[in-house]
């Protein structure tokens, strides 16, 4: 299996995984979390992130996909970026290892991440690329996935 670089709209691509950059709170936020939810059913998705409940930066978990073509979305929280003397580059790595090792526990073939933070959280996106291609290209070399 390999890694592909797309430019799409996270909603439209088939995965078994949809990686979310959620809201560390029980609560819709903007950019990729809002289609996601809209995409998912918001209510349904809501209720099921209401279970997990607050999460901190750099945590993972999975719910359910509903409406969405997957069967999984993998709500990962991503950092603020606070200038990079924060451990943010540490978390968005960690958004990404931990995301994939959660992937492949449920069984996953394929996972499907956005550029992890760098929409409402201003993680610098040439940075947020190179931490994606190396934590996935990690991975990929002891598993067999299908990445977006």
């Amino acid at each position: 299996m390999a890694l592909q670089i797309i430019r799409n709209n996270i909603v439209n691509v088939e995965a078994d995984a949809i990686v979310n950059t959620a809201n560390p709170m029980v609560a819709v936020g903007r950019g990729v979390d809002s289609a996601i939810y809209e995409a998912a059913g918001r209510d349904k998705l809501l209720r099921a992130r209401a279970a997990i409940g607050v999460m901190k930066t750099g945590e993972v978990a999975s719910t359910p996909a509903f409406d969405l073509n997957a069967k999984y979305i993998i709500h990962a929280i991503g950092p603020a970026w606070m200038g990079g003397d924060h451990g943010e580059r540490e978390a968005v790595a960690a958004c990404y290892s931990k995301s994939l090792a959660l992937a492949d526990e449920l069984k996953c073939e394929s996972i499907a991440f956005p550029l992890m933070a760098t929409g409402t959280y201003g993680f610098p996106k040439d940075e947020a690329l190179q931490i994606a291609i190396r934590e996935i290209s990690s991975f990929l070399l002891a598993h067999e996935m299908e990445v977006f």
